[in-house]
């Protein structure tokens, strides 16, 4: 029988779906008592493991909301989302016990008081209940939700927050379904096994293969979070055939003390979304390990399955996200929403029935994100080319001028990954008073390996035209790296504009 393997503080759980229901029953029966009905949200703030599952699960046959909480946010930006959200019940790990004890002593407003705590490890906080006791305790009777339609609202999904304060999307029940069916049509069989190393709050964690995974009956391994090394360990032994991550990701696996005797012959395919994976790296994991590469596009309120590039275009496409999933409209727009044609850079809009039902509590935002015609705005710059495969050019908000033209880091950042000393970069666009803005690279340079400045602005000079050449490199240890494996770019901004 298919199990579930989750790694964490104590020794591994191996899962049935027989008990993975059983878990869900309990925890929907504890949450019924505790006065959770159709719609009231349930907070989890934790690293990945089963009690993800058990909530999202409890929280659907309820018919209520689940709502998982970045865990790298500040006490203080879970209580501006507390306020948004007022869920009834946090669910936390030990890790996050200081900040949930802040946060509990600063809910005074009875409009987002949680009424009860939950810890998953550790002493918890007082007021608190331990999660797996009361969960144990509860009736394992079914529960189901009789009035529960597609559109109801089954989790809510905080945007990346790279740039601010972020919004909760509201994933429908139907959302997850044609998301579910583009994935098993492209990708996943009933005998997989998936290695999901993405936290759990983040669409990627929840909704890319784990539910399909679940939904179709395979294996699903959850990490309590990423860990280069182990994650290549686990792949070998269980045999894994699917994994997915950014390519952040893939970068520092290859730099683990076990990559060269790592054994990854298991794997069907790998996945890269959430940045252009760069061609080095895609030949790199082909030549030493055979790996078939998939590259795919999603967002957190459409999909997430969005686009998908086949294996065998992986290198004659390279930089593309392929071409629209089935049921997925997508058009490049200009600035007065008209739609280009190919290899014209525009706007990525996109419709169809795989698009969330807008923003919790926040009917302008909703309004804003979608067009008189019924397209969502993704906010990318992107452009298709003569055969229909679609290339992000860049973000519209990573987008600088410099000098009157237009500058797309990522196309930068491109050539950057030729440079074979270069393990991670990342372009921004830093405030001048001569050119408005001008380009400016941080690298992360790879072990052993010697670069200057100089070389480096040199290597792209003899790449990119003269406005598209940053000017001034910081080379450093590491960049900061969102907990999805996002590189943080406004956190670079802030730290090398101060």
């Amino acid at each position: 029988m298919a199990t579930h393997v989750s790694s964490r503080k104590n020794p591994e759980w191996r899962l049935t779906y027989r008990q993975l229901n059983e878990r869900a029953n309990r925890f929907a029966n504890w949450l019924r008592e505790a006065g959770v009905g159709k719609g009231d949200r349930v907070a989890i703030l934790a690293r990945d493991g089963v009690e993800h599952l058990d909530c999202f699960f409890a929280c659907s046959k309820l018919g209520a909301i689940h709502a998982a909480i970045n865990w790298r946010s500040h006490w203080r930006e879970i209580e501006s989302v507390f306020q948004n959200v007022t869920p009834k019940v946090l669910i936390f790990s030990d890790d996050f016990k200081e900040g949930v004890d802040s946060l509990r002593g600063s809910i005074y407003d009875s409009r987002y008081d949680v009424k009860h705590y939950l810890h998953i490890e550790g002493a918890g906080v007082a007021g608190s209940k331990h999660f797996e006791t009361e969960l144990q305790a509860s009736k394992a009777d079914a529960v189901t939700c009789e009035t529960l339609e597609a559109e109801d609202i089954a989790a809510l999904i905080f945007t990346g927050g790279t740039t601010g304060m972020p919004k909760a999307a509201q994933v429908s029940h139907r959302m997850i379904a044609w998301n579910t069916l583009n994935t098993v049509i492209h990708d996943v069989t009933h005998n997989d096994v998936y290695l999901n190393i993405f936290p759990m709050f983040h669409t990627g964690g929840l909704f890319v293969y784990t539910l399909p995974q679940i939904i179709f009956g395979g294996t699903t391994i959850l990490m309590r979070q990423f860990e280069p090394a182990k994650t290549l360990e686990l792949i070998e032994r269980e045999r894994v055939t699917i994994f997915a991550g950014v390519p952040t990701m893939y970068q520092m696996m290859t730099q683990a003390e076990n990559w060269n005797q790592a054994d990854l012959t298991s794997l069907r395919f790998c996945t890269s979304g959430g940045a252009p994976l760069p061609v080095p790296l895609v030949q790199k994991y082909t030549q030493e390990k055979k790996i078939r590469f998939k590259q795919g596009f999603g967002m957190t309120e459409f999909g997430p399955g969005v686009f998908a590039l086949a294996p065998e275009d992986a290198i004659r496409k390279a930089g593309s996200i392929g071409r629209p999933n089935f049921f997925v409209d997508a058009r490049i727009v200009d600035e007065g929403n008209n739609f280009l044609g190919a290899d014209e850079v525009g706007e990525l809009i996109l419709k169809g029935p795989s698009y969330s039902t807008g923003y919790f509590n926040n009917p302008s935002a909703s309004a804003e994100a979608v067009d008189a015609r019924g397209y969502f705005h993704t906010g990318d710059l992107a452009k298709f080319d003569s055969e229909g495969y679609f290339y992000i050019v860049d973000r519209k908000k990573d987008l600088f001028i410099s000098g009157g033209e237009n500058v797309y880091p990522v196309e930068i950042e491109k050539t950057i990954y030729q440079h074979p000393a270069i393990q991670m970069c990342a372009v921004i666009g830093l405030p001048d008073a001569k050119w408005g803005e001008v380009g400016h690279a941080c690298v992360v340079l790879k072990p052993n390996q010697k670069l200057s400045e100089e070389e480096l602005i040199a290597f792209i000079s003899e790449r990119l035209a003269k406005f598209k050449v940053p000017k001034g490199v910081t080379f450093m240890d590491a960049l900061p790296i969102s907990a999805a494996g996002k590189i943080l770019k406004r956190e670079l901004k802030e730290k090398l504009s101060k």
